[in-house]
């Protein structure tokens, strides 16, 4: 298979290179080199924990799942209804017998229907070939398995791409990305359909935390590993601008304690491979009643 701008392991289309995924690496392996590296978890340890959540809502248990993209363990560390757990780069400790793999989210080395179970939280936003990696999720699941998974959405961080750019047009007389481009909650779905999954279902939360100013939500997000990695990112910001944009930010979003938010939207996903037992819709005119007559219908309490 060839790299990211080249064709995907499925073949059928040509993937596109948006994010430079040798720079992502090198953010997280700084990220996670800080001595004070946990205290950067807690957005990820609340979407896993919201993902785990939806596991228990299964009425199910799986003898084996695999974690795409698992950080430090944040879905498995609420879990106990898996097992065991296969999971890809692990570095933090969870009661749930597992075993770590080293790979690329966008190449799993896995045979097909091998998992009855796939999570995956926070990770798939960074992936250049979204539509082949829910591809090759889809292929790795048993029939009648399931994926639940959660991305950065969207309208993330819109307090802080709106503030840059109103300070760049200000002081620069344009403005050049500084947030990376994440999926929109409206495109998710067909990409599950289009992957093969159904009995879909996407769901949206915004997680919203407040921080002393600008200056701490962007070095927050380098203590995540979340800064941007896309190839069109401008490399460096001038400091007439940024002292510019956190005032705007203040003024245009501050809280009266004189904090300021930041919103991180988070998309959760979950779709089915098919398999025979599970329902399927009624057959197109096997309908009964007609719509027409339900205005007829009288109702008595």
């Amino acid at each position: 298979s060839e790299g990211p701008s080249g064709p995907s392991r499925s073949g059928r289309h040509r993937a596109m290179n948006v994010f430079d995924r040798s720079m992502k690496r090198k953010q997280k392996q700084w990220a996670s080199s800080l001595l004070d590296s946990d205290k950067y978890d807690y957005l990820r340890d609340e979407a896993g924990s919201r993902v785990a959540d939806r596991v228990y809502d299964v009425s199910r248990t799986f003898p084996l799942a695999l974690d795409v993209g698992c950080g430090k363990s944040h879905i498995a560390e609420h879990l106990s209804k898996v097992e065991p757990f296969v999971i890809l780069q692990n570095r933090r400790k969870c009661e749930i017998p597992s075993h770590c793999v080293l790979a690329d989210e966008e190449f799993l080395p896995f045979k097909e229907n091998t998992f009855d179970l796939v999570l995956s939280s926070m990770s798939l936003h960074w992936i250049n070939d979204l539509p082949g990696a829910l591809r090759q999720i889809y292929q790795v699941l048993k029939p009648d398995g399931v994926f639940i998974g959660a991305m950065v959405g969207g309208e993330t961080l819109y307090e802080l791409r709106c503030s840059l750019q109103l300070a760049e047009l200000e002081r620069e007389g344009g403005f050049a990305p500084h947030i990376s481009p994440y999926t929109a909650v409206t495109d998710l779905g067909n990409l599950l359909g289009q992957a093969g999954f159904n009995m879909l279902t996407v769901d949206i939360d915004e997680v919203q935390v407040n921080y002393p100013g600008m200056l701490e939500v962007m070095s927050d997000l380098q203590g995540m590993g979340e800064s941007n990695c896309a190839w069109n990112r401008k490399s460096l910001l001038h400091r007439d601008t940024i002292l510019a944009a956190a005032a705007i930010y203040k003024e245009m979003y501050g809280n009266e304690d004189s904090s300021v938010p930041a919103t991180f939207q988070i998309l959760y996903m979950i779709g089915w491979k098919p398999h025979e037992s599970q329902a399927k819709p009624a057959k197109r005119g096997s309908a009964n009643v007609s719509f027409a007559d339900l205005s007829k219908i009288s109702l008595t309490f």
